[in-house]
């Protein structure tokens, strides 16, 4: 019998997603983390990205987060991000949008833009449009 994790990925609005997994992996602040069941404690930062949840062999979810922490137990994984989107979900017009504002206001050189709020703005929408783009890559 395969081992399992339990994995709750919530945002500030709702619960995204609870339930068994066989392996999750999260974009930490220091890089990327392939999770298994039985894991050591650890707590991280999450830095923009994709979450995947492999359920099993034929069943894999994926979320995009904004940003949050990650709790890691031996028999739980917590993940509390500011955003998270099921990929599937993501609005792509919009991302594209997004992306266009955020890359016009850091060409502004005026000075009338918060260069810190364009360049987090473009990062998010490029990793909304990388995420969906995994997504559909893997027959989403």
């Amino acid at each position: 019998m395969t081992m399992t994790v339990h994995v709750d990925i919530v945002s500030a609005e709702k619960e995204i997603f609870s339930g068994l997994a066989e392996m999750v992996f999260a974009p930490a602040e220091l890089g990327e983390v392939g999770i298994s069941p039985r894991h050591a404690p650890l707590i991280s930062r999450l830095k923009a990205g994709e979450v995947r949840v492999k359920v099993n062999d034929k069943e894999t979810y994926q979320f995009y987060v904004s940003g949050g922490m990650l709790e890691i137990q031996p028999h739980m994984i917590t993940i509390l991000a500011d955003t998270a989107i099921r990929a599937k979900d993501i609005d792509e017009a919009a991302a594209i949008e997004a992306k266009a504002r955020a890359e016009e206001a850091l060409a502004d050189k005026s000075g009338k833009i918060d260069f810190v709020t364009a360049q987090v703005q473009l990062q998010e929408a490029v990793m909304q449009l990388r995420t969906l783009d995994r997504f559909r890559k893997r027959g989403g």
